[in-house]
């Protein structure tokens, strides 16, 4: 069963007086609770097709429904709203606060998504995921003084504390070595079937197709 479909997306950008269009007319049904992998060469559009869908940009034409709401017809403020709400974001660098401890970046994160915890329910839930990804013990430390593969398992423990319907993984391990890599990928496909997540992944790391159940292709705008 698929939880988001695309249907018809196009994405054209404007430079001056001439047009380039970077998305021509993607169909594409996203399996729920399975990890898609997006891949092509640079420039293929994978990027911008996942930008789009996260509804961090707007298509230039096609819909796209998301749980039986089609996500085009919103205006900024719901779309907005769900991104807060219901999707978790991973990207290639952590993009952690630097003032706040290991601990206030997952509270930030619920505060965003507006849960009805209690104190003690969000201090438990932050605790069970912070032991999950072996982070419990840094607590208290701040971004700068974590290393790479630190830094992302914390990403990811703030991208899924709210248990979002959608994770949207942009070149998730590129920045890390191949052991930091394999750590990350075997973390998130480990927590998206815990907490039945579905994940969209933009990857150019070859190792990392394996933890995916799907994997589909683009190329100059289109899936192959």
């Amino acid at each position: 069963m698929a939880i988001l479909t695309i249907n018809g997306l196009e994405k054209t950008f404007k430079h001056g007086s001439t047009e380039e269009k970077i998305l021509k007319g993607i169909d594409l049904d996203l399996p729920e609770g399975e990890i898609t992998a997006l891949v092509g060469a640079s420039g293929s559009g994978k990027s911008t097709l996942l930008t789009i869908v996260a509804g961090l940009q707007k298509s230039t034409k096609g819909e796209i429904f998301f749980a039986d709401e089609n996500l085009t017809s919103l205006n900024s403020n719901q779309v907005r709203n769900i991104r807060a709400k219901r999707f978790g974001f991973v990207f290639q660098q952590a993009h952690l606060v630097p003032f706040l401890t290991v601990q206030e970046q997952l509270g930030l994160m619920l505060d965003t998504a507006e849960l009805k915890w209690s104190k003690e329910e969000r201090r438990q839930e932050i605790k069970a995921i912070l032991k999950k990804v072996d982070m419990w013990h840094h607590r208290d430390t701040y971004p700068d003084s974590l290393s790479g593969g630190e830094k992302q398992r914390v990403a990811i423990a703030r991208a899924v504390i709210h248990q979002p319907e959608i994770l949207f993984a942009d070149e998730p391990t590129a920045s890390l070595d191949s052991k930091r890599s394999k750590e990350v990928m075997e973390l998130l496909t480990s927590l998206s079937k815990e907490f039945r997540i579905t994940v969209l992944m933009v990857t150019h790391d070859e190792s990392a197709l394996k933890y995916a159940d799907y994997t589909i292709e683009m190329k100059d705008g289109l899936i192959e």
